[in-house]
């Protein structure tokens, strides 16, 4: 089966990434990637209670995809996220992944609580 998406990377086998991760994955800066969390409401980093971002696979895919749409195709912001708002059956399997992920996650911060 060929990938339909080249620019996405295989991602490490993780639920999480923090910041500095997400840069050496996509090849961006860290303040892009928080100048892209404030522009594409749709990457949304969970925070520890410290405060750091944890990016999950959906987000670091993402942010791939936005890097390809600007970078490579040429898109404006505004342009990028107009493409990504259009409802494709992928996106709508992406938003239930990401509820597993955010489950996963709470179930992890409970069993890191009690341990």
């Amino acid at each position: 089966m060929q990938n339909s998406r080249p620019y996405i990377k295989k991602l490490p086998d993780k639920l999480y990434f923090k910041i500095g991760e997400v840069g050496e994955i996509s090849g961006l800066p860290t303040y892009v990637l928080r100048f892209w969390e404030n522009e594409f409401k749709k990457i949304s980093p969970k925070r520890t209670s410290s405060g750091q971002r944890l990016y999950s696979k959906n987000d670091v895919e993402l942010i791939l995809q936005i890097k390809h749409l600007l970078y490579e195709k040429k898109f404006t912001i505004q342009g990028a996220k107009q493409h990504l708002n259009s409802t494709t059956p992928e996106n709508k399997e992406k938003q239930s992944t990401n509820v597993l992920d955010d489950v996963r996650m709470e179930l992890k911060s409970i069993k890191d609580l009690l341990a």
